[in-house]
């Protein structure tokens, strides 16, 4: 099994481009036991990138990745997330501070603002800021902010100091494609992928199929691979089990032809104009 490729992001950490998500964990402590499982599975395999938020299940994902990484914090790159109604300075260091007690940390490696709220931008930059210079943080950066949104953020003072724009891209929510994408690699920020797979809606289109059969690989594994194509992208498909974590794993031994890729466009075609920022 080759190495996880790494990305450089622009404070210098190295990540892998296959990270884990954990939307959904967090909720059932039925489930807790095995959602642990999953993730050091998936840390043992490489994919040391972990990324959750104060939403997701109410604190609850973090309670797991903290279980996870017990005595092994140093093997991990840790992503959270502030909500946008927590987003004012103080807000946003109380969030972080909250979000590190759950993780049963003293930093959290990235830091973003899980989506645009009413509180000013300049405010969550301070409020990030001081997390850094407090080592808390190690960087930040933003999530579901289309290209209005940065826009607005480079013109705050130090809001161009942000490391990733987390958003929704799959095969079936291309939108990025046209400006945001191109744009967030000229400047070298990474662009990190949730929900790759479309939370499963797309693995049934006939086209994904027959280039997964053409490479004896799941549609699911095809979907991350097309995803992962592009150098500067992240992905961070959710696994809740140990055999999801290796099927997701799996993605990076599948190397698309241009047959493979002329397909999937016709089936999933790019965008030709402009789109809103797609959100789930």
């Amino acid at each position: 099994m080759k190495p996880i490729p790494l990305i450089t992001l622009r404070n210098g950490d190295r990540v892998p481009v296959l990270g884990q998500g954990t939307w959904n964990m967090g909720e059932s402590p039925a489930q807790a036991a095995a959602e642990v499982r999953a993730l050091q599975a998936g840390m043992a395999l490489g994919m040391t990138l972990i990324d959750t938020a104060e939403m997701y299940g109410e604190g609850g994902a973090e309670r797991i990745v903290g279980r996870a990484i017990a005595g092994r914090r140093d093997e991990v790159y840790l992503v959270s997330k502030v909500l946008p109604h927590n987003a004012s300075k103080r807000g946003t260091i109380a969030a972080c501070e909250a979000s590190l007690k759950r993780l049963g940390t003293e930093r959290i490696d990235l830091y973003l603002l899980h989506w645009r709220g009413t509180y000013p931008l300049a405010a969550t930059i301070e409020g990030m800021q001081a997390l850094q210079a407090q080592g808390k943080i190690g960087g930040w950066g933003v999530s579901n902010l289309d290209g209005d949104d940065i826009d607005e953020l480079l013109e705050e003072p130090q809001g161009d100091k942000y490391l990733c724009n987390q958003v929704l891209y799959n095969l079936s929510r291309r939108g990025i494609e046209f400006d945001l994408l191109p744009q967030s690699l000229e400047r070298g920020v990474a662009v990190m992928a949730y929900s790759p797979i479309e939370q499963g809606r797309i693995l049934g289109n006939a086209a994904l199929a027959a280039v997964a059969q053409r490479h004896a690989a799941t549609p699911a594994q095809v979907a991350l691979a097309w995803v992962l194509r592009r150098p500067g992208v992240i992905a961070i498909p959710k696994a809740a089990d140990e055999a999801h974590v290796q099927l997701n794993r799996g993605c990076l031994d599948i190397a698309l032809t241009d047959a493979d890729l002329k397909a999937l466009d016709a089936a999933f075609p790019p965008p030709r104009r402009k789109q809103p920022l797609a959100m789930l």
